[in-house]
């Protein structure tokens, strides 16, 4: 029984860390390991726009080999590596790069959040110095105020 699921546990361990293989068909890889590394080099830096938190080689999508096809199809027309990269952000925008340029609304996307706390803060501020306490002085209520203030307590006097 135990072994048994301890197979079943390294077979799944195994087929997980496998699965980034599975992506590349050798029918899109080139012949020259020089070559190939390159392009593979290239695409982990291309997010792959279905599976959003991996490299379009590390993902099995349709349109992850795609962009792999583009990659090496870039290459063979002799594009350095920043021609490839900037071929590919030229169709698909900033975000298909893994590691976007920093740019005025990158800086807008993080600081947005701190600029949302301090307006609320702000609001919370203002809202509770604007809550009005009872005083603490009550000697400018009159006897006729006392008497129906402690009426309406329910502490009447007797």
């Amino acid at each position: 029984m135990i072994r048994s699921v301890l197979c079943a546990g390294l077979a799944a361990l195994t087929m997980t860390l496998a699965a980034p293989v599975l992506a590349v068909d050798a029918d899109e890889m080139f012949a020259d390991p020089a070559r190939e590394a390159r392009a593979r080099e290239i695409g982990r830096e291309l997010r792959c726009l279905v599976c959003q938190n991996q490299s379009i080689f590390d993902s099995n999508a349709g349109l992850a080999k795609d962009l792999r096809v583009v990659v090496r199809e870039r290459m063979d027309a002799g594009d350095s590596d920043a021609e490839v990269l900037e071929y590919v952000r030229s169709r698909f925008g900033d975000y298909v790069l893994l590691n976007p340029p920093v740019t005025a609304q990158t800086y807008l996307l993080w600081l947005a959040p701190i600029g949302f706390l301090l307006l609320g803060g702000g609001l919370l501020s203002t809202y509770l110095r604007g809550r009005k306490t009872a005083p603490e002085d009550l000697s400018h209520m009159s006897d006729a105020d006392h008497a129906e203030a402690r009426r309406l307590l329910g502490q009447e006097e007797r």
